[in-house]
């Protein structure tokens, strides 16, 4: 189910924000993975209210993860990319945070929807409810309105929270400057970086971590 994530939000709000002022506006979307219907809350002022973006979609195609995986959902929105990596990590954790309360409060909503029993949802800016942690797999579609200085800082700090040999996966198009932040990866890490997808304009980037 596609959704048009670009879509204005009320003056002053922001999805990359604790407190959203949009009014709460919940609906349901349902999708099909890997043979079982995924219900989800979603709501205003988040991200991709009308259903599944089309780059999350890609970075969920693209995701394979061993079951003992641990996973951090990077700015997890409604939580679509969390319950799919704890659908595949039967024997690990994921663990999902966002900025937004509402989409912490959702998100939560969401696990409990589809008795997902191996995954929790942290509140908080990027890397900061994780601090101590490691994780096999980060996956994320940043939120690039948060703007380019904040993704950088995001992609530097990624290393230390991926154990070695580690994946960072990140989803975006060309208008978000994923072949921009591919380069980024490119000069910063050292081990190479790959396109694992690409689709409608979007590319799912694999960057590993040094082993």
């Amino acid at each position: 189910m596609a959704g048009d994530p670009d879509e204005p939000l009320p003056a002053a709000d922001h999805y990359f924000t604790p407190r959203p002022r949009s009014a709460s506006r919940p609906r349901e979307v349902r999708f099909l993975y890997r043979g079982q219907i995924l219900v989800f809350a979603i709501d205003a002022g988040l991200f991709a209210t009308h259903g599944l973006d089309p780059g999350t979609a890609l970075l969920i195609e693209d995701l394979v993860l061993r079951p003992t995986d641990r996973v951090l959902d990077l700015g997890c929105g409604w939580g679509p990319i969390g319950v799919a990596a704890a659908r595949q990590a039967v024997n690990g954790h994921v663990v999902l945070t966002d900025v937004n309360r509402r989409a912490v409060w959702v998100s939560r909503r969401n696990l409990r929807t589809n008795h997902i029993t191996n995954a929790e949802v942290r509140p908080g800016s990027f890397f900061a409810p994780v601090a101590q942690d490691r994780f096999d797999v980060i996956a994320t579609n940043p939120p690039y309105h948060a703007g380019r200085p904040a993704i950088l800082r995001m992609l530097e700090e990624a290393p230390a929270h991926l154990v070695p040999g580690g994946h960072l996966l990140m989803v975006g198009k060309g208008s978000q400057g994923i072949r921009f932040y591919q380069a980024q990866l490119e000069a910063g890490w050292p081990v190479e970086v790959t396109v694992r997808g690409r689709g409608g304009g979007y590319r799912v980037l694999d960057a590993v971590a040094p082993g």
